[in-house]
């Protein structure tokens, strides 16, 4: 039973501290859409998804203004494109077809984002992958609200280095495409290693084979209240700091696992998990960074940036885990630079490289997000990134992903602005030196030994 301080405190957080639930994800099964003529296709995909989501956003405001938690944004997650198009779509523009029938059905039910325009690749390709793939760039500058991944890899199989190489062409070619809007296609696409089946943000989110006909997902986020509470330890020791960190995790989950259940009983759709991550936002109090900060650091990228991720990561997840029997999807701490308020000023005065956000992604749950970089950067480039970061994933048994925007037509120095949660980013620098010999190479760097548990 809640007392009536928890009630309190809870109002405390939301009002003062901008707790929130950042999204409510409905996933949606569309193997059942799959069918040998697109225009069968197309029409039983924006018939499904319009009608079990037709409530999805007047339910969420209904939960919002009953119990006066902001739920930020609802959103759909749907099976891998390249799974449901295989048999239908004989080039990439009839997958674009499926794109735009997407984005569609979202706007008729009223949700921000939808995605799952998606490819599992970790070992290699069909013709159906290969054609979803190549038709990225245009299905991101098609549409407004669809978001695309591609898996690359994953610790029981190495990493597909074909489909990484390929990948690297694709965010060029993203980039190229939107260059009117800054690149801001590429914000809306993400390479994995190690992609959950359960993830219900963005860009990333994709319904899982091994997911329900039908499944709500919500995503719970406060970086601000996790900064507040650490005021009341500053200048503690490691063990107070790691019990006011998991208590936090844990009322915070609590809120998330309430919208779940609500949500999921007035949609009479099964609750899948509550994914409790510190995503931050732009709002100044509302960033991971300032965490770190609080903590101990002088700005995040100082030395001891590393440790104190790890701590702050692995002291939320035990706290959400307490608070729920079915915590999934990413859960932990994002570093996202361009939407942290901290993480943008450190990387504007060179506190915080891109080397450094590398290796902070070792520990915190996803990986390089939302990094502008030069619009001249090479695709071999940025392959080179994106295997290093699937090689932490695939290595440490973790997700690992990218999600990095050269921005055409602007350089090291420049600001760009992505508006609304997306935020605005410095140009961060990139190591210039050549790694296209290492990256054409081709076929698949192998699983490591570890990932031999049978």
């Amino acid at each position: 039973m809640l007392n009536i301080f928890e009630v309190n405190e809870t109002n405390h957080m939301i009002e003062q501290e901008k707790l929130d639930v950042r999204t409510i994800t409905m996933g949606i099964s569309l193997l059942d859409c799959c069918d040998n003529d697109l225009e069968k296709v197309n029409e039983k995909i924006y018939n499904k998804i319009t009608k079990l989501a037709e409530k999805l956003v007047s339910t969420g405001q209904d939960i919002e203004q009953e119990y006066g938690i902001p739920i930020v944004n609802k959103r759909i997650s749907v099976t891998p494109i390249a799974l449901v198009g295989g048999s239908c779509c004989k080039t990439s523009e009839d997958f674009v077809t499926i794109a735009k029938t997407l984005d569609c059905a979202a706007k008729t039910v009223g949700v921000n984002f939808i995605g799952g325009y998606s490819a599992l690749v970790s070992k290699g390709m069909t013709t159906a992958d290969r054609l979803l793939i190549e038709s990225i760039p245009e299905a991101l500058a098609a549409t407004e609200r669809v978001c695309s991944s591609v898996n690359v890899g994953s610790t029981k199989t190495g990493m597909n280095m074909d489909a990484i190489c390929l990948m690297g062409e694709i965010v060029r070619k993203t980039a190229e495409l939107t260059k009117e809007n800054d690149s801001l296609g590429c914000a809306k696409l993400v390479v994995f290693c190690n992609a959950p089946d359960d993830n219900p943000f963005m860009a990333g989110a994709f319904h899982g084979v091994t997911e329900a006909d039908a499944i709500i997902n919500v995503g719970v986020s406060g970086p601000g209240v996790v900064k507040t509470a650490l005021e009341e330890v500053r200048g503690k020791n490691f063990e107070e700091l790691c019990e006011k960190i998991k208590k936090t995790a844990f009322k915070i989950t609590r809120v998330g696992q309430l919208v779940a259940q609500e949500a999921s009983r007035r949609l009479n759709i099964p609750f899948g998990i509550i994914d409790l991550s510190l995503a931050p936002t732009p709002a100044v109090g509302d960033s991971v960074a300032e965490i770190l900060e609080e903590i101990g650091l002088e700005m995040v990228g100082a030395p001891g940036t590393t440790a104190a991720l790890a701590m702050l990561n692995d002291q939320v997840k035990k706290g959400g885990v307490m608070a729920s029997s079915y915590v999934g999807g990413l859960s932990g701490a994002f570093i996202p630079v361009s939407e942290d308020q901290g993480m943008i000023e450190a990387a504007a005065c060179g506190a915080l490289t891109l080397e450094k956000l590398e290796a902070m992604t070792c520990v915190c749950s996803v990986g390089l997000d939302m990094i502008a970089i030069p619009g001249d950067t090479k695709a071999t480039t940025i392959a080179g990134i994106i295997a290093d970061e699937a090689a932490i994933g695939m290595v440490n048994q973790k997700t690992t992903a990218v999600r990095i925007i050269p921005v055409i037509g602007k350089g090291v120095g420049e600001t760009v602005e992505f508006g609304g949660l997306l935020g605005y980013a410095p140009i961060m620098p990139v190591n210039q030196k050549d790694c296209s010999a290492f990256v054409t190479r081709g076929g698949r760097i192998p699983a490591p030994i570890h990932s031999f548990k049978n």
